[in-house]
């Protein structure tokens, strides 16, 4: 079953897509099927049905009552680890 993931930024272009890459390779290496749905951060609500997990290239302190990771260390390189279990625990736990 896929697993619907939006990841967000500002734009919806750069570090987003950047994001929702690393998040797809994360998948494919741990057999998980992923469904990116790509957005500004303005569009997160109105793109929850079926969501799993949301993945932010910026701080939102909104709850969305989905799970909400940031996405910041795929695209600084920091904390990539752990950002990649955090990420595998929650569609892992659907």
């Amino acid at each position: 079953m896929k697993k619907k993931v939006i990841v967000a930024c500002g734009g919806a272009v750069a570090t987003s897509t950047i994001a929702a890459n690393k998040v797809v390779e994360l998948g494919k290496k741990n057999g998980i099927e992923i469904d990116i749905c790509q957005v500004r951060i303005s569009e997160i609500e109105s793109n929850l049905s079926g969501a799993s997990l949301i993945v932010t290239t910026s701080k939102v302190k909104r709850d969305y009552g989905v799970p909400l990771i940031t996405g910041m260390p795929f695209i600084s390189g920091i904390g990539v680890e752990k950002t990649e279990r955090a990420v595998l625990d929650v569609l892992r736990s659907e």
